[in-house]
């Protein structure tokens, strides 16, 4: 491992389980018969059923708050059983683990692999026989336990090609002749609708969003706009965002994941 890595053994998980069922505590049981010490930390498991790309935000969003170090389970896994690969990653600030479905690409883009490989090693598995259903008890949930026991990264299986990592397919955020130009790439709890421009390029900038033929205003807050009406501002995420005062974006102004929409300087 790279020196001044936390000697406090880390792990996160994300998911999509949710909290009715047993699947992430019986995760949480894998890691513990691994490892008892290790210090499990919970992103969330709300993210709406098979939605990569919502797991590939909050992921990309919460791992610069981590130690260096941390290993970081996620699994929103539609292919599970299926030909798509399982896989672990070095990368600067820790090791990612799940499927190789474009999960991991927002965290990538900030954060190049360094290394990467399969998962065939079947000795760190729960079993040889994996399920064709739950990878995330089976596969992920113990590589992840033995990476931050300091097991290393090459042990785990075949290196490949970091380069034929899957990646999200999403609209670039490209500057256009009047700002840039984007799409949804989240929405959140209260149906805020997060863009994939970053805000740091409209510093000192007064700037509007044009998006579903509406032109909305960039403020500073949300309080910025009477009770219900339309805000664009730059979240604590760093990403453009368009929100209504105490009211529900998404719903409201119909504005769906991967909707183009301009951001306009002047």
């Amino acid at each position: 491992m790279p020196k001044n890595w936390s000697n406090q053994p880390l792990l996160t998980l994300l998911s999509d389980f949710g909290d009715r069922d047993v699947y992430v505590a019986v995760m949480k049981g894998v890691i513990a018969q691994i490892n008892p010490k290790l210090q499990v930390v919970d992103l969330t498991h709300q993210i709406p059923p098979q939605n990569i790309a919502a797991a590939r935000f909050c992921l990309m969003n919460a791992y610069p708050y981590f130690p260096e170090g941390t290993v970081h389970i996620a699994v929103v896994d539609p292919g599970v059983g299926s030909k798509r690969r399982a896989i672990a990653v070095e990368f600067a600030d820790g090791f990612l683990v799940g499927p190789d479905n474009g999960i991991f690409s927002g965290v990538l883009a900030q954060s190049p692999a360094i290394a990467v490989v399969e998962l065939t090693n079947s000795q760190y598995w729960c079993t040889p026989e994996p399920s064709k259903t739950f990878h995330g008890r089976d596969i992920f949930a113990p590589i992840g336990a033995h990476l931050a026991s300091g097991v290393s990264l090459q042990h785990l299986g075949q290196e490949i090609a970091p380069a034929s990592l899957v990646q999200m397919n999403m609209k670039n955020c490209t500057q256009t002749a009047t700002g840039w130009s984007g799409c949804i790439q989240y929405i959140d709890y209260f149906g805020n609708l997060v863009s994939n421009i970053p805000g740091d390029c409209l510093q000192g900038k007064k700037w509007c969003v044009q998006v579903s033929g509406l032109m909305i205003p960039g403020c500073d807050t949300y309080s910025d706009v009477k009770l219900g009406e339309a805000t664009a501002l730059i979240g604590s995420h760093g990403w453009v965002e368009i929100a209504i005062n105490s009211g529900d974006a998404h719903s409201q102004l119909q504005i769906n994941l991967q909707d183009p929409l301009e951001v306009i300087s002047y």
